[in-house]
């Protein structure tokens, strides 16, 4: 594997004051990885996306208003997510880190890439900033896969525990991105029903798996095994996303999920075994993990897992959820553009 990390020391320079989304997630995650040679991973300088990567997704009035707001000196979007002067700066640095990321993976510069930044971006919608989220930087990416590069199809899978509201907004509409979301329910920001499966020309190409608090490994890994990948099969996508959140861990302070460092570098073998299977690359987009350790102990293990050999299917235990799960999929079959 050839696997290339992006990222920019001005995700730092995003300040929301005391708030669990803060610069000590990344300096945490930069040390830990530090210490194991980057997990096989090649760390790059993210560029800054441009404004027209950016207006694809989003328009111009909110890419303004991000950007007035943090050269003025920052100040509230809403309760939860705040600007700071360096805000701007690290966020057009995320979003132009995951294109980078998508350049490099559909250029055949590497098989494997990852897009470290903060700010996240999985909850901001098409005009509104939310969640600690100011542009959905999977989505741009998403985007430019097709722009750019012409792929056809995307599959985003979301494993952070709040379910990527923005992501199925924007991409709701369209069968060009299957958009999958594993998330505890109920819990912010209230959304990702299974009901909700898109409209239009995107109808069935939404899956929302939500989770009760409690889940743990079991119940996470065998959706993505049992459920996701074979949905993923029948999408034959020309790329692979993971909008990737830790806090479903168990020792996250924003959610009541058990998911284990196991957990996690279990669901990132599936998707590792996928790409392989299908022979296509696979990128990951950090989004949220607010127990510092935790996500970097986390991510450490899903790069390593991604940079090493494909592993074998792994044993899943049957649950009541995989079940409801899996008997849901049998009553909407997945489609295929």
């Amino acid at each position: 594997m050839t696997c290339v990390l992006f990222r920019h020391p001005s995700s730092l320079e995003h300040d929301m004051g005391p708030h669990p989304e803060q610069p000590a997630r990344i300096t945490a995650i930069e040390r830990e990885l530090e210490a194991c040679d980057w997990a096989g991973f090649t760390p790059r300088e993210s560029p800054a996306a441009t404004d027209a990567q950016l207006r694809a997704v989003h328009p111009a009035a909110h890419v303004e208003r991000i950007r007035a707001l943090a050269e003025a000196g920052g100040g509230p979007i809403d309760g939860d997510t705040r600007l700071s002067r360096g805000s701007w700066d690290a966020a057009r640095h995320a979003a132009g880190g995951a294109v980078a990321m998508v350049d490099a993976l559909l250029s055949g510069a590497a098989t494997r890439g990852a897009a470290v930044h903060r700010p996240p971006g999985h909850h901001c919608e098409t005009a509104v900033p939310m969640g600690f989220c100011l542009l959905n930087n999977v989505a741009v990416a998403a985007r430019h896969a097709r722009d750019a590069h012409g792929v056809g199809r995307v599959l985003v899978l979301d494993w952070d525990v709040h379910h990527g509201n923005g992501t199925e907004e924007i991409f709701a509409g369209t069968d060009q991105v299957l958009f999958c979301s594993l998330h505890e329910h109920p819990l912010y920001p209230g959304t990702g029903r299974p009901a909700d499966r898109g409209h239009g020309p995107g109808a069935g190409f939404t899956l929302n798996l939500p989770l009760p608090a409690g889940s743990g490994d079991p119940e996470w890994t065998g959706l993505v095994e049992r459920v996701v990948l074979p949905v993923a099969r029948a999408y034959d996508p020309g790329l692979l996303l993971v909008s990737a959140g830790y806090d479903a861990h168990r020792d996250d302070p924003l959610a009541s999920c058990l998911v284990t460092d196991e957990g996690f570098a279990t669901m990132a073998g599936s998707v590792h075994r996928l790409a392989d299977e299908l022979g296509v690359p696979l990128g990951l987009v950090l989004e949220g993990g607010y127990d510092v350790a935790a996500l970097a102990r986390s991510l450490r293990r899903t790069l390593e897992t991604w940079s090493g050999p494909v592993p074998p299917a792994p044993a899943v235990v049957p649950t009541p959820i995989l079940e409801a799960a899996e008997g849901w999929i049998e009553r909407h079959p997945p489609l295929r553009p």
